[in-house]
């Protein structure tokens, strides 16, 4: 409610009202992608084909291996991916994290910020300079660039064809299907629904990240359309043989004339449970399983863990750490320490795909606040994640899918509040806070001729909407660059600049899974 007052307030002193389309979120810019076609000068012809971008990836892999001078091989991946988490998100996370240890902030890091190699990621997409999640998701899970909304897919699928992606041809297998058929186990977590456009890059071909249920395909195409994503997590592979999936969504699960256990309708118009069908398959094979949906039974049933496991804790996405009820709500730490705990019984390894997803989403509504926590909360759950795994056997790699619009301004002293206000004025005589947006719904409309004092309002809530230069409804991506942290073995291959795509080849080449060259020679399995 205070959340919904204050941007009441805000669009009473002139802020946007709505411009573009959205999506189902409400948060990223639905438009953009469907203006594009294949035959724009921007995608040369030969980037339409994946196997472009395994070449490309394979070249300077090659390169690199001969002075990565790591022994050994990475049994166990984790992947963590904080969706938005920009530099500045970095630098402004940290801050807030030493000052609320007591000290100035600057000089405090992040748990994966000791991580031997920093490396950054070129995010663009097939044809956009700035990604969603959705592309971005396709590079770094699957290996090849694709057409901005589309996931699991090549740059022959256009968003929202209603066929393409079931072409297998135009499919792409991602580093959890490689894991799956290393005889490794998988698995996904996320803050967001497991149906959200960066856990289904481990899984989904989809022209739209917005076909997360059957209503959503329908409504944009009729006949024999590709299944929607939550479809694909149960009945296709390799989503069906993930041993974990923990996050939200169970809307996209259930029939619209159902409600879930809190009380919330189902979005699905074909009639299916779609968690009983889990349940129903898992019966099947023989396999013991559990299906949980709050904190207590997570934590129960984690005393002696199923083979497989489905936990969704919320009907959208999981709520802010700083607003969840946490007698309920899991946090990532937690899910993180079930999913590798269960995951680990696998001799052979396994890989694991985290993400803190919310991130995004404050950044969208210009909380930069809550964007702030859900960075440290990522952080907490890759801390967990060192705890339980050894660096001699487990690469462990955090990254981001794109940036966002924040930035840090202003030339405060060292230790001032990162929340609040620089120390300096503006030309005008009025504060100016030291992060801001480039654009956004925290943009304030002149009064009176004058800028509008930010600082009225109680700046240290995690309601407070930071200001921005350009009135939109929901704030956009940035095209950064965004860093890649790794630890463990043949963490020194993350190092240096780099196409985001490179990123799954790098680590299947240190897991010794995956096509081509990633049958590699440093595998105890290795017969030369």
């Amino acid at each position: 409610m205070v959340r919904l007052l204050t941007l009441l307030s805000l669009l009473a002193a002139g802020s946007c009202g709505r411009r573009y389309g959205l999506d189902k979120d409400g948060y990223h810019r639905d438009d953009v992608g469907s203006r594009r076609s294949l035959q724009t000068p921007s995608t040369p012809a030969p980037e339409l084909e994946s196997e472009y971008w395994s070449r490309d990836a394979q070249s300077e892999l090659g390169e690199r291996a001969w002075y990565d001078g790591s022994s050994g091989y990475a049994r166990n991946v984790v992947m963590f991916l904080g969706d938005g988490m920009s530099v500045a998100t970095l630098t402004a996370a940290r801050t807030l994290l030493g000052q609320r240890r007591g000290q100035t902030g600057e000089e405090s890091r992040l748990s994966f910020e000791h991580f031997p190699t920093v490396g950054l990621s070129k995010t663009y997409c097939l044809d956009a300079q700035v990604a969603d999640s959705a592309c971005s998701a396709s590079a770094y899970l699957c290996g090849a660039k694709a057409n901005l909304g589309t996931i699991g897919v090549s740059g022959h699928v256009a968003r929202h064809h209603c066929t393409a992606a079931t072409d297998a041809a135009h499919q792409l297998a991602s580093i959890a299907s490689w894991a799956l058929d290393a005889d490794r186990d998988a698995g996904i977590v996320t803050t967001t629904r497991v149906t959200h456009a960066s856990p289904a890059g481990a899984y989904a071909h989809t022209a739209d990240r917005n076909w997360e249920s059957d209503g959503d395909v329908t409504a944009g195409c009729s006949g024999h359309a590709q299944l929607d994503i939550a479809q694909q997590l149960v009945h296709a592979r390799p989503g069906k043989d993930f041993k974990v999936i923990l996050g939200g969504g169970r809307r996209e699960f259930l029939p619209n004339t159902m409600t879930d256990e809190e009380g919330s309708r189902g979005r699905r118009y074909d009639g299916r449970n779609l968690i009983s069908e889990w349940l129903t398959e898992k019966d099947s094979r023989g396999v013991t399983h559990e299906y949980v949906w709050n904190r207590q039974q997570l934590m129960e049933v984690s005393e002696e863990l199923p083979e497989y496991l489905l936990g969704l804790f919320e009907p959208s996405h999981l709520q802010y750490h700083m607003e969840a009820n946490h007698t309920t709500e899991p946090t990532l730490a937690e899910l993180t320490e079930v999913a590798i705990k269960s995951l680990s019984r696998n001799k052979e390894g396994f890989f694991l795909f985290v993400e803190g997803g919310r991130i995004d989403h404050a950044h969208h509504e210009n909380l930069a606040h809550l964007a702030l926590d859900e960075t440290i909360e990522l952080s907490a759950a890759v801390e967990k994640a060192r705890e339980l795994l050894s660096e001699q056997d487990s690469l462990i790699v955090v990254t981001a899918d794109h940036a966002h619009v924040m930035s840090i301004s202003g030339y405060t002293q060292r230790g001032g509040d990162i929340l609040g206000p620089s120390d300096a004025l503006g030309d005008d005589g009025i504060p100016y806070m030291t992060l801001s947006y480039g654009n956004g719904p925290g943009y304030r409309e002149p009064r009176g001729g004058q800028r509008v004092d930010p600082t009225r309002q109680d700046y240290r809530g995690s309601e407070y909407v930071y200001p921005a230069a350009v009135p939109l409804d929901s704030e956009t991506h940035g095209g950064d660059d965004v860093a890649v942290f790794a630890w463990g073995p043949h963490h020194a291959l993350f190092s240096g600049l780099y196409e985001q795509s490179h990123i799954p080849h790098r680590m299947a080449y240190a897991a010794c899974i995956g096509p081509g060259k990633h049958a590699c020679q440093h595998s105890p399995h290795s017969t030369t």
